[in-house]
């Protein structure tokens, strides 16, 4: 099929699925849960699969992977599309009238709308079987925020490889944007999102009184110079050129005013976007506590619980989506976009597979939809969807369709 006669056709799908996905994002977005406790989410997108006549295994307990076979003729070749369905430990503050009736529990990352949007890019794509050959993957993914994540667990289990026939060619996913206006389409070839590694230290001292510091070992102070010291390793031990981030986040002395406390606990976060320099500046790390901590009388437990590696889009494939989107959507559409030092599992399909993880744009001033991501208060502009679900299907019609020119 032509390209404009591609287009024109899953436009018109598009607005005809534009309520229903809305109504499957409200559900959600009503219904969140937790990283590997998404049961009822997992539950509800089964119904809707069945109801499309989808088949699908699961994996993971709450993740599902679903198949479109395409009927244009013979290939293995395989495209998966992948969404993350769980929320955050968030009291929401919004008052909608689908606001989240779980308790301490919000979709304030988006993923609400990464799963309604793949349900509607599962009715799209099955309707148009006959445009394309080889096979869609459609991968609910559970745990995208909670370390280790859901993306390794599904690798390791093996089931892309053998649903997508030893031959997955691509791995595509999005990610809603409060920096780009509603429907724009962002892209960052290369490098994209940062590892991220969490960082827990205990400092034990020796607690006491106040107005005795030399008869105490001031786990404060201790932690001060800690702190201090480690900064150097952004500043003086990374190459300029290697986006690094060190930020502390939570420190606990539970002392009083007059009170050395025995212990202080700091946890925070290593982000970067060099593996080798990544490993390299962990080990920075660990010696500098080590030393700050024993030169001051004091001691130090460590723990580095290592996360997600740094997200690499496929150059080859990121230069071909973004040509096509722009014959596609348009040229003012798409725009490129500079690294995000946030951090993504879905960077474990990336060191796998050719990958492209873009983003969607969801700001919408006039209706006062400008939080940020993980705020109590985060919501989006629904009319992304229009364009979400057009990038997404009509890149796996494209790239399966032999319309690749």
């Amino acid at each position: 099929m032509e390209k404009a006669a591609l287009l024109a056709k899953v436009t018109e799908k598009t607005q005809q699925l534009y309520p229903q996905v809305v109504a499957y994002r409200r559900h959600l977005h009503q219904n969140p849960e937790l990283s590997f406790e998404e049961y009822q989410t997992s539950a509800y997108i089964k119904s809707q699969l069945q109801l499309m006549g989808i088949d699908f295994e699961e994996v993971l307990t709450t993740g599902i992977v679903a198949w479109i076979e395409g009927k244009a003729g013979e290939s293995t070749k395989t495209i998966v599309l992948r969404a993350d369905m769980d929320a955050l430990p968030i009291k929401e503050e919004n008052k909608l009238d689908f606001s989240s009736q779980t308790e301490g529990v919000m979709h304030a990352c988006g993923h609400d709308f990464h799963t309604a949007n793949l349900l509607g890019v599962a009715h799209i794509l099955k309707s148009l079987a006959h445009e394309f050959s080889g096979k869609v993957l459609l991968l609910f993914q559970p745990a995208e925020e909670r370390i280790p994540g859901g993306a390794k667990g599904i690798i390791d289990s093996g089931i892309l490889d053998r649903l997508g026939n030893h031959n997955i060619a691509a791995v595509l996913g999005l990610h809603v944007s409060p920096q780009l206006k509603t429907g724009q389409i962002g892209v960052c070839a290369g490098r994209f999102m940062a590892s991220s590694d969490e960082i827990y230290l205990k400092i034990k001292g020796k607690g006491g009184h106040a107005a005795e510091p030399h008869r105490a070992i001031d786990p404060i102070m201790v932690a001060v110079q800690v702190l201090s010291s480690l900064q150097h390793i952004v500043s003086r031990k990374a190459n300029p050129s290697i986006p690094s981030v060190l930020t502390f986040g939570k420190i606990i002395g539970n002392g009083a005013a007059n009170v050395i406390p025995e212990e202080v606990s700091l946890e925070g976060t290593f982000r970067t976007m060099d593996e080798n320099w990544r490993a390299e500046a962990l080990q920075h790390l660990k010696l500098m506590v080590k030393q700050s901590t024993q030169m001051l009388g004091a001691q130090a437990e460590l723990e580095i619980r290592n996360g997600y590696p740094v997200l690499l889009n496929n150059e080859a494939l990121s230069i071909w989506f973004k040509e096509q989107m722009a014959q596609y959507l348009g040229s003012e559409s798409v725009q490129e976009i500079p690294q995000w030092m946030a951090a993504e599992d879905f960077a474990y399909y990336s060191h796998c597979y050719p990958a492209l993880f873009f983003l969607v744009g969801i700001k919408n001033e006039q209706q006062r939809l400008q939080y940020g991501l993980h705020n109590a208060k985060f919501d989006l502009d629904e009319q992304a969807f229009l364009n979400a679900m057009q990038a997404m299907a009509l890149s796996a019609l494209t790239f399966l369709g032999g319309n690749n020119e």
